[in-house]
């Protein structure tokens, strides 16, 4: 069987479907953090974000995160769909979907739905796992304020 139009669009679709990221009927924007490349800072996108790279920050994607086998964060990260191969220092919340592959390393808390939470074998964590089961509880917490005021 031959595929029609068997060029870059349609390996990158493939791609994404065996991460997990595919879109029926929508076009998303993805940011990359390549290998070699690190950035220290917060990353905010209404799209998807896959770190090949380090990142020392928060990160907050509207669509999903993918921290490749060689990707570092230490940092928070808030997002609707995780998969993670790489290592991650911190709070992991997935609304939707989480999935550490068996090359994870991850130390701090998970947060995410009890029916879509994925570990495979090898996988290492350390840290504590919250269980979201209620629809109303929502993963993405509000972006914190701080506000100051002077005493006198």
């Amino acid at each position: 069987m031959a595929l029609l139009g068997g060029g870059k669009s349609d390996r990158a679709t493939a791609a994404r479907e065996r991460a997990g990221l595919a879109r029926v009927g929508t076009e998303s924007s993805m940011s990359i953090i390549g290998p070699g490349m690190g950035i220290v800072g917060d990353i905010v996108t209404d799209g998807t974000v896959r770190v090949e790279g380090r990142l020392q920050g928060t990160l907050r994607a509207g669509k999903a995160v993918v921290i490749g086998k060689g990707g570092e964060v230490h940092g928070d990260i808030f997002t609707q769909d995780a998969v993670i191969g790489g290592t991650v220092r911190g709070t992991v919340s997935a609304e939707s979907r989480l999935e550490l592959q068996a090359t994870s390393d991850i130390e701090g808390m998970i947060r995410a739905r009890a029916k879509h939470l994925t570990l495979e074998e090898g996988a290492r964590f350390n840290g504590q796992v919250q269980m979201i089961d209620d629809p109303e509880a929502r993963a993405l917490p509000p972006p914190h304020v701080v506000e100051n005021s002077a005493q006198g």
